[in-house]
């Protein structure tokens, strides 16, 4: 008689997981969403293997978030036959990322080096954190933690509600935005439109983010807070060369082993471009950058084909554009020998 009301418990609360499972996923769906990844340092370690295959057979990006949404992979592939290995980090400087694969020796490939000059040349520990992170963990990962992430990656590639960047409890809770309270600075949450991204780390702007100018706005206020309100002066004098240093050392080092690096300035436009240029002034940062590490440069300005470009948020460019700005790419770095 136990066995029977414990079997009939236990179907019960199987029924009431697998209707909840269902009315959620289903509610998230009419709301527009699609099963998209979680863009953690484990997505991250899985890329990062890829970065071994032969030069003329990949090419491997770092940066900050604009290369991921601005760089369409698809159309990379197929307009150059060979695959785009993307390891950029999002709000974050690519100078970690840069350091690793220059001291891997085992790494005798092709680097392109995405500059956001607020992300790139800061020195606060919450812009490097997620570097670190992501590279400690793709060098310590164990055979169980593989194991759990290959059927991670199978669930989300399925599920919309697992995408944990979105749907977790905590995410959930930070869509209450919290007001700040003096001393305590807390980070407005991003609309759940705008950073989609895929399997390959494939970021980009939903199309209900891209048709909705209230989401559009609540974004751009985000980087008047996050990036534009940051009152601290940028680095300059021995700091700056230090850093300038540390970029041409491990440029020399990948350069030494067959490797090709090329720096790359993806578009901003707006109230954010404008700051940009201000605070970080070209002759002193990017061409700086470009003649400390003797590598070629290509910056969206030079070209009037990017020059125009509008980004929707000010920061990234829309799907659409992506794939535009991927082409014209292309086509600059055919010219510098990229592809021989």
């Amino acid at each position: 008689m136990k066995v029977n009301q414990f079997a009939k418990a236990g179907l019960l609360t199987v029924a009431v997981v697998v209707t909840f499972i269902f009315c959620w996923e289903t509610y998230w769906r009419t709301k527009g969403f699609v099963a998209t990844f979680n863009d953690d340092k484990v997505l991250w370690a899985n890329a990062r293997k890829a970065v071994y295959q032969p030069i003329d057979k990949a090419t491997v990006f770092i940066g900050s978030s604009r290369i991921k949404f601005d760089l369409d992979i698809a159309e990379w592939e197929k307009l150059t036959g060979e695959k785009a290995v993307q390891l950029a980090l999002v709000g974050t400087s690519p100078r970690q990322l840069l350091q690793d694969l220059a001291n891997d020796e085992k790494f005798k490939g092709k680097l392109v080096v995405d500059v956001t000059e607020p992300l790139f040349f800061s020195q606060i520990p919450v812009f490097h954190k997620s570097a670190n992170e992501a590279v400690d963990f793709y060098k310590k990962q164990t055979p169980s933690e593989k194991f759990s992430s290959s059927i991670n990656f199978a669930l989300e590639s399925r599920f919309v509600f697992l995408e944990e960047g979105r749907f977790s409890l905590n995410t959930l809770l930070n869509d209450l935005e919290v007001p700040s309270r003096p001393g305590v600075f807390v980070v407005p949450p991003f609309p759940k439109g705008f950073e989609w991204t895929k399997f390959n780390r494939q970021t980009f702007m939903s199309a209900g983010f891209l048709a909705d100018t209230q989401l559009i706005n609540r974004q751009t206020n985000i980087w008047k807070k996050l990036i534009m309100g940051n009152p601290a002066p940028p680095v300059s004098g021995k700091p700056l060369q230090a850093i300038l240093d540390e970029v041409a050392a491990a440029v020399k080092k990948i350069q030494s082993r067959g490797g090709k690096v090329i720096f790359v300035r993806t578009p901003s436009s707006g109230p954010m471009a404008e700051g940009e240029q201000k605070t970080f002034p070209r002759a002193k940062y990017w061409d700086a950058l470009l003649a400390a590490s003797n590598a070629r440069g290509i910056h969206y300005a030079d070209n009037e084909k990017t020059a125009s470009f509008i980004c929707p948020e000010w920061s990234h460019l829309s799907p659409n554009d992506a794939i535009l700005y991927t082409q014209y790419l292309i086509e600059e770095m055919r010219q510098l020998g990229w592809f021989s």
